[in-house]
């Protein structure tokens, strides 16, 4: 039998995507090139957005014309739409053979095995008391995603993560640092530690900062980034270990969410708009030419037109490298799903082009600054799009495109910038190495 995972949403979950496909392949499976060549096809789903949603719902029934040409295909819906919707899923949608959890994703083959034998659909959305951190089977073999945490303790007003993730689980640091370990020796040169809410890790004695300080010395890994941060949980310790770990890049994905503290109250983030500049004060103090990425969320419920503005004059001062600009939707079981005052769609359109519109320009003039310079670029792959191109990014995460040998792939090269846009750079190989990297 061959499976193709159709993934959705976060790197959290590229990551399930591929302990989902390591259960597979162990079970006897084999990957397939499409969909129509797939006996079974999973969509490992988002729920945060209600675009998200709207993309699977839209896939679910193109894939029942797939379905009534290959009556025995196999579709498994899994992830947080899982979760959040169980067997409502197939009620709508009665072509679909699984649908599973966020965590019981392990039982998956288990769950195909009940599937062929009973001949009725299955659903499982329990939580199943093993741990969500299975082995993975690897997409990339230069990149890792290595996750140290699921779930999530926060509970923001707008997000559904609590409820369809659950609540914060930390992984062991002697796993984490045994995986990581195996990654060098089988040749990886950067990992991602991925968590909700990364930085609120803690074993023991270890917390984040200390764990970034283990895991750098760890030899043959060359890069370690991390996603996401929660300004709350942002101690100082943290900004030194970006400043002075030479593996840790100088890049800090911090969600902002709104610049505004009447929203960000209401938003229950937990800081202020004060506390979020003073970190990105601190950060650039100890590295300047460190790049800060965010999320901006515009329209939640009574953000006026001066709150909106505030989170405008945010973007403005802190001047992100780039931004995931995105329009509140209501999620299911959230507080602010049932808050008064829903501002307008066409209110909501309006400020989320004005805010992409003023990230845009400030994301080019950012990378317009790097033209001429000369960056360290680990090298990832081709250009799909232009051949004889290959593509890599810079330590603070920036991608760039270069003529190159394909025998570059894996390697660190030196790349000077010669043209900018807002969200890439091109550039030419050079020979040496003249103000890259932490210089």
């Amino acid at each position: 039998m061959r499976f193709f995972i159709r993934t959705y949403g976060c790197q959290m979950n590229e990551a399930d995507s591929e302990r989902i496909a390591r259960l597979l392949v162990d079970e006897g499976y084999l990957p397939a090139r499409s969909e129509e060549e797939a006996d079974l096809i999973v969509l490992n789903t988002c729920a945060v957005r209600e675009s998200a949603e709207e993309k699977v719902w839209g896939k679910l029934g193109r894939l029942a014309q797939l379905k009534r040409r290959k009556p025995d295909l196999l579709i498994a819906v899994g992830g947080c739409m899982g979760q959040a919707y169980g067997g409502r899923i197939i009620e709508r949608f009665p072509h679909v053979d699984l649908v599973f959890g966020t965590r019981s994703f392990v039982e998956l083959p288990r769950l195909i095995r009940l599937r062929l034998e009973s001949g009725r659909p299955v659903v499982d959305i329990s939580e199943p008391p093993k741990s969500p951190f299975a082995p993975q089977l690897r997409a990339d073999r230069i990149r890792a995603w290595v996750p140290i945490s699921t779930g999530c303790d926060n509970f923001c007003s707008y997000c559904i993560v609590p409820y369809v993730r659950g609540r914060l689980i930390n992984r062991p640091v002697d796993e984490i640092v045994s995986e990581v370990e195996r990654l060098a020796e089988e040749g990886y040169k950067e990992i991602t530690l991925l968590g909700q809410n990364v930085n609120s890790y803690r074993w023991g004695d270890v917390d984040f900062p200390k764990l970034l300080s283990i895991l750098n010395e760890v030899d043959g890994i060359e890069r370690i980034r991390f996603v996401t941060s929660h300004p709350k949980d942002v101690p100082e310790r943290l900004l030194d270990a970006i400043a002075e770990l030479e593996k840790v890049c100088e890049h800090l994905h911090l969600p902002a969410q709104s610049g505004s503290n009447s929203v960000l109250k209401r938003m229950n983030r937990r800081y202020t708009r004060e506390r979020y500049l003073r970190i990105v004060e601190g950060l650039r103090r100890r590295v300047p030419w460190a790049a800060i990425t965010t999320d901006l969320l515009v329209g939640f419920p009574g953000e006026t037109d001066e709150e909106f503005e505030e989170t405008v004059k945010l973007v403005e001062e802190v001047r992100f490298d780039y931004a995931f600009c995105y329009k509140f939707s209501p999620r299911p079981g959230t507080r602010a799903a049932e808050m008064g005052d829903q501002v307008p769609e066409e209110v909501k359109s309006e400020r989320l082009k004005k805010l992409i519109d003023l990230t845009q320009r400030i994301a080019l003039e950012r990378n317009e600054e790097m033209v001429g310079r000369i960056e360290e670029v680990l090298v990832e792959g081709e250009n799909p799009k232009v051949e004889g191109e290959l593509k890599g990014r810079t330590r603070t995460n920036k991608l760039v495109f270069f003529r190159g040998d394909r025998r570059m792939i894996g390697s660190t090269v030196k790349v000077r910038i010669r043209e900018a846009s807002y969200w890439y750079l091109r550039g030419e190989v050079e020979d040496e190495l003249r103000g890259a990297g932490r210089s």
